[in-house]
């Protein structure tokens, strides 16, 4: 039930051969982006908050060469449509929907002044999409470092971030924090990635025992973020902040939420509950893991996927189900810890468990979901990986 990683070099080849069958000569540029699963600091990188995210070992790899015309075009391994845009024209939402993300990417290149000569691309990918673990944020890293690539530049990996984000928020309707795009920029093998949301930070936590695996567990239950309950979520923070009367919520404490209840009213109530507990959580999560304390993480997931269930309410029957399996294993079956993992509504979940008992743990996960929803998921295991770069 454990399912392997394909090989980045793979999904390069296997779309360099879908680029030349489609468009008829060789790609000259390849350009790769992974996905990110975040460990623990959920809906709180829009709140100032701290969030631990890393690249798994899952990519969006874009190929395709200059084709000296004033277009792009660009298809993909998923479907045999060809998306033309015209690069003479600053970029505006537009048909097909998929690739508005490829727009924004583009805009943020434009509104930098650079002008985007023609250009073929194709694109694979081995993240599962609307599963949690931000393909979209990785389909637009992998489309602005294919962009470096093709104007011969290198933009800061802030910067590339931040364009990224801002293309999410513009063309997608998403109001994401900074978390998925920092997470697939920022990403190293054997580091998770802990991010300061509030002045925008990065720093790099090491994650090198090879005696821990990361099990990553697709729901198959698919959400859509720009449906409005992530943004509903978004604006009870906002709503909530204000009541309290502070400019961020790092400077709110618990016991202010507790003394303003009444006056936040339900849900913004919980919402704030929720912002202030995983704020809180995600620091003694990253304190817990440069002391060496695995066995702390356990109940600091436990409650995250709690708050993020009961207080937040964007998980869902599959998820919580997933996790209750885990949970059931427990410390003796070799799970240390596990809760919902992106922006909810149904996605994945993580787990954090002993190496040894990794594939007996997917077994048991895949088994015993399988049987209460008569849906297949798809579970496979993830250290930290690079982040988004240019192959030769």
């Amino acid at each position: 039930m454990l399912q392997s990683n394909p090989a980045l070099l793979d999904i390069v080849s296997h779309a360099k051969t879908g680029f030349s069958d489609r468009f008829g000569f060789n790609a000259t540029l390849a350009a790769a982006a992974p996905g990110r699963v975040n460990l623990i600091g959920e809906h709180i990188d829009y709140c100032d908050g701290f969030v631990m995210p890393f690249a798994i070992d899952r990519y969006i790899v874009v190929v395709g060469s200059a084709n000296g015309t004033p277009h792009a075009r660009v298809s993909s391994a998923i479907s045999d449509e060809i998306a033309t845009l015209d690069l003479t024209q600053l970029q505006e939402i537009s048909e097909p929907k998929w690739a508005n993300y490829l727009r924004g990417v583009i805009r943020g290149f434009q509104d930098l002044g650079h002008t985007i000569p023609g250009f073929d691309a194709y694109i694979d990918s081995s993240i599962p999409g609307g599963a949690g673990l931000s393909s979209s944020a990785a389909l637009e890293c992998a489309m602005a470092t294919f962009l470096e690539g093709l104007l011969e530049i290198q933009l800061g990996t802030k910067e590339k971030a931040l364009l990224c984000q801002k293309a999410e928020h513009d063309f997608a309707n998403v109001p994401c924090g900074i978390m998925d795009q920092y997470a697939s920029a920022f990403g190293e093998p054997n580091r998770l990635v802990l991010i300061d949301c509030q002045t925008g930070e990065p720093k790099l936590v090491p994650f090198e025992d090879p005696s821990l695996t990361v099990l990553i567990s697709n729901t198959m239950v698919h959400h859509e973020l720009s449906d409005g309950g992530y943004a509903l979520r978004r604006k009870h923070t906002e709503d909530g902040l204000e009541i309290i009367g502070k400019s961020s919520w790092r400077d709110v404490t618990e016991a202010e939420v507790r003394d303003r209840w009444e006056i936040l009213g339900d849900p913004i109530n919980r919402r704030a509950r929720h912002v202030v507990g995983e704020i809180s959580r995600t620091l003694a999560a990253a304190t817990a893991l440069a002391d060496n304390d695995v066995e702390a993480l356990g109940p600091l997931m436990a409650a995250s996927h709690d708050s993020l269930r009961d207080d937040f309410e964007v998980s869902c029957h599959e998820l919580d189900l997933m996790v209750e399996i885990a949970r059931k294993i427990g410390r003796s079956g070799g799970v240390i810890g596990t809760r919902m993992t992106g922006g909810g509504f149904g996605g994945s979940t993580v787990t954090l468990c002993e190496s040894k008992h990794a594939d007996s743990i997917a077994a048991m996960l895949g088994a015993e979901y399988e049987k209460a929803t008569g849906i297949t998921p798809q579970i496979f295991a993830s250290r930290p990986s690079r982040g988004a770069h240019l192959l030769e």
